[in-house]
């Protein structure tokens, strides 16, 4: 049994065109982790952003120490790339355009003691979780992507599209090893297979944000892979 409670907690940080948003994400967390008294680093892990999010993130480095602020090129899967760095015991998944506030990682937190689980999920979907920003058709194709991914999986979680949560780190590395998919979907199967594995799944009820600088990457081709992946998952699983 691992123990209880993070030592140190790993924010993988994904970015792609985010010079906007990184310089407020990252001092909200430096912030957030500094009231809470938790020990903590941030890798940020760049996918070749052409606006300037690199000379961002190097900045940040040096302003913050590379103790806490970690900048790293991805070579393959920004995720598995990161973990390669991360010293952490737990980590935290999330995006870097302001959607995910850190507020909400202290709650992770409490919800991994207070049950020792495994991963600690936002959820959208229940309790005062909520979305803000999205016009109608955003809200129906995430609630409808939801309900369908219930019926067809039971996953025994309540938010399965969404990208911010608390792992313990070798339960990461070994749901990394196992899931295929890619974009949204990988969110999905990474709960499934958390299921399927016999890991614990805790919730905390959050708000999400439309991102307030840059463009959403939710489109067509988005959607369509989506169901396609679903679908797969259902069945192989």
């Amino acid at each position: 049994m691992a123990p209880r409670g993070p030592g140190r907690v790993s924010v993988l940080l994904p970015t792609y065109n985010e010079r906007d948003n990184l310089p407020l994400v990252v001092w909200l967390l430096v912030r957030t982790f500094g009231d809470s008294g938790i020990d903590f680093e941030i890798i940020i892990i760049d996918d070749g952003s052409p606006d300037g999010t690199q000379e961002v993130a190097q900045q940040l480095e040096k302003i913050y120490g590379s103790d806490k602020i970690l900048f790293v090129f991805p070579s393959g899967t920004a995720y598995i790339h990161g973990m390669k760095y991360a010293t952490g015991n737990f980590i935290v998944i999330m995006d870097a355009d302001l959607s995910h506030h850190p507020k909400f990682i202290p709650e992770f937190i409490r919800k991994q003691k207070e049950g020792n689980f495994d991963i600690v999920s936002g959820t959208r979907y229940k309790g005062n979780g909520g979305v803000y920003g999205w016009d109608l058709k955003r809200k129906l194709i995430s609630r409808g992507a939801n309900f369908l991914t219930q019926v067809l999986l039971r996953p025994g979680a309540s938010d399965l599209t969404g990208s911010f949560r608390l792992y313990r780190k070798e339960v990461l590395q070994k749901l990394m090893e196992k899931c295929v998919s890619k974009g949204y979907v990988f969110q999905m199967e990474m709960v499934v297979r958390a299921r399927q594995l016999g890991f614990t799944i805790g919730e905390v009820p959050i708000s999400f944000v439309d991102r307030v600088y840059g463009e959403s990457k939710l489109g067509g081709n988005e959607i369509v892979s989506f169901l396609k992946g679903l679908l797969t998952l259902f069945a192989t699983t």
